[in-house]
């Protein structure tokens, strides 16, 4: 069983802004593989279902980014998951817009979620996917520019990074995440 968490703010201000990245990409895979997202349980709205056989749990956390990794612990805790086994996908203003990097683990990069995450499971030893988002521009600060909406061309380069992102849950869960390293962290996209 694997345990996909995307991170993200809940509510409709924060739809499609950078930071809900990771809400896209939980979003997505539940239209790719028809899980609906139904459960309310633990802060979260879960989903449960198969990707190519194996057993899937989809996570969108109820609460806010800062506060996820309570969520993710409850739902771990509850499903009686392996570390090894949780996804977590997140934006990452640090990696390059079109961008994807997948990794066993990690710290947090200044991300509030990641490290919200990390405290509350007790481990960096977290699989992940990173979205790049990019870096805003000078005049605009970093909290407005995660929590801003994505223009016409950055959603158009995001949904093609979602897209890779869902390719890789697949690679992942029948391949395993070095194999999906490989073939996904050396590519760029770009629009």
């Amino acid at each position: 069983m694997k345990l996909i968490f995307g991170l993200g703010n809940p509510g409709e201000e924060y739809k499609d802004t950078r930071h809900n990245t990771g809400f896209l990409s939980i979003d997505k895979l539940s239209e790719l593989y028809k899980i609906p997202l139904d459960i309310y349980k633990f802060q979260t709205l879960m989903g449960e279902g198969k990707i190519v056989g194996e057993k899937i749990i989809l996570v969108k956390p109820l609460c806010f980014v800062n506060e996820a990794g309570k969520s993710l612990y409850e739902v771990k805790q509850n499903y009686e998951v392996k570390n090894q086994d949780i996804i977590v996908i997140s934006d990452d203003v640090d990696l390059e817009r079109g961008r994807i990097r997948i990794t066993a683990g990690g710290g947090d990069g200044g991300h509030k979620g990641l490290r919200s995450i990390v405290q509350c499971l007790g481990t960096s030893n977290i699989p992940r996917i990173r979205i790049g988002i990019g870096r805003p521009e000078e005049k605009i600060g970093l909290r407005d520019y995660v929590l801003g909406k994505f223009t016409l061309q950055e959603r158009e380069m995001i949904e093609e990074s979602i897209r890779r992102a869902t390719e890789a849950i697949k690679v992942i869960v029948l391949e395993g995440i070095e194999e999906a390293m490989r073939e996904f962290n050396s590519f760029s996209s770009k629009l």
